[in-house]
């Protein structure tokens, strides 16, 4: 039998889960008895691996979808397929996000509009198109923010605000939507260097900020959505820093 805040039956959405954090965070909802929609944009192989591993451990228990999150016309087509899938929608992990530098005089208006619109306009749009299906489940929304929407990040200067719009769209939404649907986000630090590498001298620097000495792991974010979408009946516009502490410096 089923726990009071047990996942089973219900169905989760999550952007950009083909691959890192996205990707911990559909294998820890699926290991709670919750079904995955995985979305991808690029990552159509990592997808595909991510939807077979989970299937091979319960039949039916997770689907990949194809969508370009800028694309608002597509939003509402992705979420018609999620909930056709099973019959409905309980969790929306608003997780895929566009993250370079922009440094100011080289900014250009393509930018601007991949970093807002995939960090910002995807998640409102996504969280509005899948609003009737997690009214009816009363379900979750939560938000992957960032610990530098609270404090910039040098030559970010599109990304940093596009995250602290992020932020105040899950405060906005807790309350517009409450009581019906619960808003919270998670505000990761350092979790996984960027892929498009960083100096050994800038890690040192930047673990220099954090009191627990050490990066995080993609786990540790996964289970904060864990925490927030099974055992957080009473918590809604909420942003938990999974950060080791770093945020308490600044």
């Amino acid at each position: 039998m089923s726990s009071p805040n047990s996942l089973d039956n219900h169905v989760a959405l999550i952007t950009g889960a083909a691959r890192r954090i996205g990707a911990a965070i559909a294998r820890t909802l699926h290991a709670q008895g919750a079904d995955v929609a995985i979305h991808y944009r690029g990552s159509a192989e990592e997808a595909a691996d991510l939807t077979d591993e989970l299937n091979s451990q319960r039949a039916d228990s997770a689907a990949s979808y194809a969508a370009d999150l800028t694309d608002m016309a597509g939003l509402n087509t992705l979420v018609e397929e999620v909930v056709a899938w099973h019959s409905r929608l309980d969790i929306l992990v608003n997780n895929a996000s566009s993250f370079y530098p922009t440094p100011v005089g080289e900014i250009t208006e393509d930018q601007w509009d991949d970093l807002i619109g995939t960090n910002l306009k995807a998640p409102l749009f996504l969280s509005q198109a899948a609003l009737p299906a997690l009214r009816e489940a009363r379900g979750v929304i939560i938000n992957i923010v960032d610990v530098h929407s609270q404090r910039p990040l040098r030559d970010h200067t599109v990304y940093g605000p596009s995250k602290a719009g992020l932020a105040m769209l899950t405060r906005s939404l807790a309350k517009d939507l409450a009581p019906e649907v619960r808003v919270n986000g998670v505000s990761p630090g350092a979790i996984l260097w960027p892929e498009n590498g960083m100096s050994g001298a800038t890690k040192d620097a930047i673990l220099e900020q954090v009191p627990l000495g050490r990066p995080g792991t993609p786990d540790d974010v996964a289970n904060a959505v864990l925490f927030l979408a099974k055992d957080a009946d009473y918590v809604t516009g909420q942003i938990i820093a999974i950060d080791g502490g770093r945020s308490v410096g600044w």
